[in-house]
């Protein structure tokens, strides 16, 4: 066997090895973790280390808009990219996601699928695409883009069987991790409504109270109970009655901070944790909630108009309670002070 015939053995088997190990990487990755992105950057780290590009991106499709989101992305553009979506069918990852085959494109100018917009707006010269999707029974739930800037070589066969074999490995720890969350939100999720249960509202509040504690913030508390909730089962029925507190726990959804949280207490009773907020911002967080149910078309199955309004009890921590225990408890005595006022109305304690 001559050197040369050597030397390219030699790389072949180095490769293989490399191959090798990558894949026994991602098996680990599948097996050790269910924290999405930590699988998903690790497998994207072997796609680095066997076929360096220059830059890649995993990109998710929208279940319900059929859009493309750059979920992971690293290249010298990673900031500008971020945030930016692809239609259904468009550029080359669009096209590999609606028709769900891989493709390598060896010079990107000479395709028409390109686009080109990318580019431009980036200031960034690509040359080599390839571009495999993420399936799971014949659906397509993502793409992994390679791609090279223009002064590097060219991708090859080799380099997109090893991206497909990845993309098989990717596309398992996607279900595995969605299924996982999934799972996990149904232990603490009331089914009716979509807010947090009970069981999960007490450790809810016992982190925040701990937090505000620690960091001597204020910490208030909403109560609210649906007034007249057996009027409206009696006259429509328990469907209903049970629609109108699935429809109010989305209102109350929709419209609470982000760090805010919201559970079902019990029944037609829900409950709000406003972290760091003070007496007066929640007694106007209350009233507005309450101008909202009021303003709201609830409707009953043939139509007729439902009007839901609720009692709101508000307390803050440490104002009103030194205690978790405490501050519930002020909370639900203000709610019950809007009752005995005539319901409809808020209550500070």
């Amino acid at each position: 066997m001559d050197s040369h015939s050597s030397t390219g053995s030699e790389k072949f088997s180095e490769r293989r090895n490399n191959e090798l190990a990558s894949m026994i990487e991602i098996g680990k990755a599948l097996t050790s973790s269910l924290e999405l992105h930590a699988v998903l950057e690790m497998i994207m780290k072997q796609v680095d280390r066997l076929i360096k590009p220059k830059a890649w991106s995993l990109l998710l499709v929208d279940e319900v808009s059929s859009e493309l989101s750059f979920e992971i992305v690293v290249s010298p553009v990673a900031e500008q990219l971020k945030g930016n979506t692809l239609k259904p069918g468009e550029g080359i990852a669009g096209w590999v996601a609606m028709h769900g085959v891989p493709l390598l494109i060896p010079d990107v100018s000479e395709d028409p699928r390109f686009a080109t917009h990318f580019d431009r707006q980036l200031s960034f010269k690509t040359r080599s695409i390839i571009a495999v999707p993420l399936k799971i029974h014949e659906r397509v739930i993502g793409v992994i883009e390679l791609i090279n800037s223009y002064d590097e070589l060219m991708f090859d066969d080799d380099d997109k069987s090893i991206l497909m074999a990845i993309a098989d490995f990717a596309a398992i720890a996607l279900v595995n991790a969605r299924n996982f969350t999934y799972i996990n939100e149904l232990v603490v999720i009331d089914d009716l409504t979509g807010l947090y249960n009970s069981r999960h509202f007490g450790q809810l509040i016992e982190s925040e109270f701990l937090r505000a504690q620690r960091y001597q913030t204020e910490l208030s508390l909403v109560f609210l109970d649906l007034d007249h909730l057996k009027g409206i089962n009696d006259l429509h029925g328990h469907l209903v009655g049970s629609r109108m507190l699935s429809e109010l726990g989305a209102l109350i959804g929709r419209n609470i901070r982000n760090c805010d949280r919201a559970a079902r207490y019990g029944g037609d009773e829900f409950v709000i944790i406003l972290p760091q907020t003070g007496k007066q911002q929640s007694l106007s967080m209350a009233v507005k909630l309450l101008d909202l149910m009021r303003a709201t078309k609830f409707l009953s199955d043939d139509n007729q108009e439902i009007q839901l309004t609720a009692s709101f009890g508000v307390a803050t921590y440490p104002r009103d309670g030194d205690s978790k225990t405490e501050l519930i408890r002020a909370a639900d005595i203000a709610m019950y002070a809007a009752k005995e006022a005539g319901r409809n109305c808020v209550k500070g304690y």
